[in-house]
C-alpha cells in the first residue's frame, strides 16, 4: 500500500464534511440533498484508512467489495481505477453510495472508528461512481464467450440488478423481466428523488445493458407468462424470483379506507414513477398536500421518505407519528437528522386508533393514543404500552401508512412446488438460494422481507453464484 503517512498521523486527520443543500431551501424542491465529495476532500478522507491486515470492513460489506483497496486508489487520486475496482464487487456503486446504511456495514466496523469517527466509505464510493459517470468512462468488465445457457429474472430491484451482473460477466444470457414501465424496481419507484435520482438508476442500469444484459418492461410474471413457461417454453434453464415485498401492511383501524389515507408503496409510486415531484411540469397523482396537514405513521427509512415528500409536495406541516422513542426507529440516523433540520414534526410514542372522515368520506382528522415503553418484545426493542386516558385529535388531510410489506404472492400462487412460509414468503435454502423447485432461486425481500438496498444485492450475488454451479454442472 502506499500511503506514505504513519497510522498515528492517519488517525489525526478529521473526517470531511459532505456538503448538503440549505435545509430552508430543499425542503421546497425535489433536488439531491447531498452534493458529493470534491476531489481533494475525497483523498484526504481516503488517506485516513489504516489499511488493516484484517479487514472487517470488508467482512461488513454484504457484497464483498475490497474496501480497503479501493480507499488506496482514492488516497493516491487514481479514481477511475478506483472505481474499476469497486465494480468487481458491486454493480451499482452510485447507487449503494447514496443509500447503503454504511454505518451498520462497512463503517459500522471500521477501526479507525473505535476512537473516533469512521472512514466516509459510502461518500467515497459514491464520489467514484460520480467521477467515472461524469468522465464518461465507466469501466466495464470484460464479457466471456457465451455459455449457451439462459437465466431469466424476475423483478428488477436490487437483487435483480446484482445478480444479473454477475451472471453476465460468466457468459450466460440474461432476461430481466418487469412489471412496471421502468426498469430498477424499489429503486425508482420506492425512493425519492432528493434522495436517489431516477438518472443515477437509469445509467447503472444502462451499464448492465451495455454488458449485455436484456431488460423486459411491462412483463407481469404470473399473468403475461408463468415460471413454467419460462422454463419449459421459453427456453430459460433457470430462473430468479426477485419481486421484492411489495404488499403493503396497514393497521386494520377504522377509516383506513377514507379518501386521502394511502399505503407508503402506493403514495411513493405514484409520486416517482408518475413524476410528481416535477409538478406542475406534470400533474399530482396524489391528494393535493399544498397547504394540508400531512402525516405517516411508521418509524423506517420508507416513512421519512414519505413524510419528506410530502412536504416538499407543500404540506403546511408534515408529522411523523411513530408508537416508540427516536431511540427504537429503524431509520438511519441521516435520515432523521435530515428531517428534523426540514422541519419535520416527530410525534413519538404516538399510536394511530382511528381515522375520522368527513361527509364526503375524505380524512378530516385523526384520533392517536399516547404510548409509554415496556418490556422488550421479540424485536429486542421495548414494547409500546398504551396510556390509559390518552386519547387526542389531530386534523389531518393526508395520512401515508409505511409499517412494512408482505411478499406480493403472484409468482407464488402460479407457481406449483413453490414452497412459501406462513407469511407468503419464499421458502430457500439460505446457503444457495435454491427453491423448492428445481431451476428456480429466489432472493432478496420475497424471502427476507423488507431489508436493505445492499443485503438485497448481496443475495443477488449469492444466487448467481449458486445459479451458475447449477447452469454448468446440471447439479440439484
Amino acid at each position: 500500500m502506499s500511503n506514505p503517512l504513519s497510522p498515528k498521523e492517519r488517525m489525526k486527520i478529521h473526517r470531511q464534511h459532505m456538503p448538503e443543500q440549505d435545509s430552508q431551501a430543499r425542503k421546497h424542491n425535489f433536488l439531491e440533498v447531498n452534493l458529493g465529495m470534491q476531489a481533494a476532500e475525497a483523498q484526504i478522507e481516503a488517506s485516513r484508512c489504516l489499511q488493516c491486515g484484517n479487514q472487517h470492513c470488508l467482512a461488513g460489506c454484504p457484497v464483498g467489495v475490497k474496501v480497503r483497496d479501493f480507499l488506496d486508489l482514492v488516497a493516491q487520486g487514481k479514481f477511475l481505477e478506483a472505481a474499476a475496482k469497486m465494480r468487481e464487487d458491486n454493480v451499482l456503486p452510485a447507487v449503494t453510495g447514496r443509500v447503503c446504511p454504511q454505518e451498520e456495514q462497512c463503517e459500522g466496523v471500521c477501526i479507525v472508528g473505535k476512537k473516533g469517527e469512521p472512514v466516509a466509505i459510502g461518500w467515497l464510493e459514491r464520489f467514484i461512481a460520480d467521477y467515472e459517470r461524469q468522465a464518461g468512462q465507466v469501466g466495464l468488465p470484460t464479457i466471456p464467450a457465451p455459455t449457451g445457457k439462459k437465466v431469466a429474472i424476475v423483478g428488477s430491484g436490487p437483487t435483480a440488478l446484482s445478480a444479473a451482473g454477475d451472471l453476465i460477466q460468466k457468459g450466460h444470457a440474461v432476461t430481466v423481466f418487469e412489471a412496471l414501465h421502468e426498469v430498477g424496481g424499489v429503486l425508482v419507484y420506492g425512493i425519492p428523488e432528493f434522495r436517489l435520482p431516477k438518472q443515477i438508476v437509469r445509467e447503472e442500469v444502462d451499464n448492465l445493458a451495455r454488458m449485455g444484459v436484456e431488460f423486459k418492461t411491462n412483463v407481469v410474471v404470473g399473468r403475461t407468462v408463468t415460471v413454467d413457461e419460462l422454463l419449459q417454453q421459453e427456453g430459460y434453464q433457470a430462473v430468479l424470483v426477485a419481486t421484492g415485498a411489495g404488499l403493503p401492511n396497514f393497521l386494520n383501524v377504522p377509516g383506513e379506507n377514507l379518501c386521502g389515507v394511502y399505503s407508503a408503496n402506493e403514495f411513493l409510486t405514484r409520486v416517482n414513477l408518475m413524476k410528481a415531484y416535477r409538478f406542475p411540469e406534470f400533474d399530482q397523482p396524489v391528494y393535493d398536500c399544498r397547504g394540508k396537514e400531512v402525516a405517516v405513521v411508521g418509524g423506517g427509512n420508507t416513512a421519512l421518505d414519505a413524510i419528506r415528500t410530502g412536504l416538499r409536495l407543500g404540506a403546511k406541516n408534515a408529522y411523523l407519528i411513530y408508537r416508540r422513542s427516536e431511540k427504537e426507529m429503524p431509520a438511519r440516523a441521516e435520515e432523521i437528522k435530515h428531517a428534523r433540520e426540514e422541519g419535520i414534526q416527530f410525534l413519538m410514542l404516538t399510536n394511530p386508533v382511528e381515522f375520522l372522515g368527513d361527509e364526503r368520506g375524505r380524512l378530516r382528522a385523526g384520533r392517536f393514543q399516547k404510548m409509554e415503553l415496556g418490556e422488550p418484545d421479540a424485536s429486542g426493542r421495548r414494547r409500546p404500552v398504551v396510556v390509559a386516558g390518552s386519547e387526542f385529535e389531530l386534523p389531518l388531510h393526508m395520512v401515508v401508512i409505511a409499517v412494512g410489506n408482505r411478499g406480493n404472492p403472484l409468482v407464488q400462487s402460479t407457481t406449483p412446488d413453490l414452497s412459501t412460509n406462513k407469511n407468503g414468503y419464499i421458502t430457500v435454502n439460505s446457503d444457495s438460494m435454491k427453491t423448492s423447485k428445481r431451476g428456480v432461486f429466489a432472493g432478496g425481500d420475497i424471502v427476507t422481507g423488507g431489508a436493505t438496498v445492499i443485503l438485497a444485492m448481496g443475495a443477488g450475488r449469492l444466487a448467481a453464484k449458486s445459479i451458475d454451479q447449477f447452469l454448468r454442472t446440471g447439479e440439484w
